[in-house]
């Protein structure tokens, strides 16, 4: 039996992935940790209000198994790109710090397409940065997912995500071989994967493409 501590469960994947959790007879307690309440109640589920900037005085709270974090916001959120860095960077690295400290197993990190610490574009660098600075953390196992553009229900309406998500229908089908992993991936699917790969006891770092994350859910 298994506990999980999820941050970012008011997000689309984090949504679709605190479902799995709590219908999971393989997890017996999910922690949410979230700047507000959820309105989900379940026997299992421990709702965690916390400032984020302040995480390490919610460190004692943060022991479990496996921590997953969706993280993430938007530009139209979050046009101060400074803020967004904060968001997107320093409390998934936190997290990790404290997963480390507390020795959880597993870290579950939800990234982007194209991550990479070297890139000019504000984005993809930030996210590459993301990643390669908490596999430098050396934590038990870490799993990074690297989802195209997202498709599922959103509780707050982005029309140009939706346009995107129109226009990929038609695209989808034209992209193979190394274009694949650019094919709109639903959130619902990444949730599934990060589920069905916390239920395995691996060790290591571990990056998914888009196109792997179809193939593991």
């Amino acid at each position: 039996m298994r506990k999980a501590i999820i941050a970012g469960a008011t997000g689309l994947i984090g949504g679709e992935l605190l479902k799995l959790l709590l219908e999971s007879s393989d997890y017996q307690e999910v922690i949410s940790i979230s700047r507000r309440e959820i309105p989900v109640q379940h026997k299992k589920l421990v709702q965690l209000i916390i400032n984020f900037d302040e995480l390490e005085k919610y460190a004692n709270s943060l022991r479990g198994d496996v921590i997953f974090c969706c993280l993430g916001s938007t530009r139209k959120k979050t046009p101060d790109l400074s803020v967004y860095r904060i968001i997107d960077y320093s409390y998934p690295l936190q997290l990790g710090k404290i997963a480390k400290a507390n020795a959880v197993k597993q870290y579950h990190l939800v990234s982007a397409i194209g991550a990479n610490a070297n890139s000019s574009n504000f984005y993809t660098k930030m996210k590459g940065e993301t990643e390669a600075d908490l596999a430098h953390l050396n934590l038990p196992c870490l799993h990074i997912y690297q989802p195209s553009l997202l498709t599922g229900d959103r509780k707050e309406t982005r029309t140009l995500e939706k346009f995107s998500a129109l226009i990929m229908k038609v695209i989808d089908p034209l992209l193979f071989g190394n274009l694949k992993k650019y094919r709109s991936i639903p959130a619902a699917t990444v949730a599934r994967a990060m589920y069905k790969q916390s239920l395995k006891p691996e060790t290591g770092l571990y990056i998914h493409p888009s196109d792997h994350i179809k193939n593991l859910a």
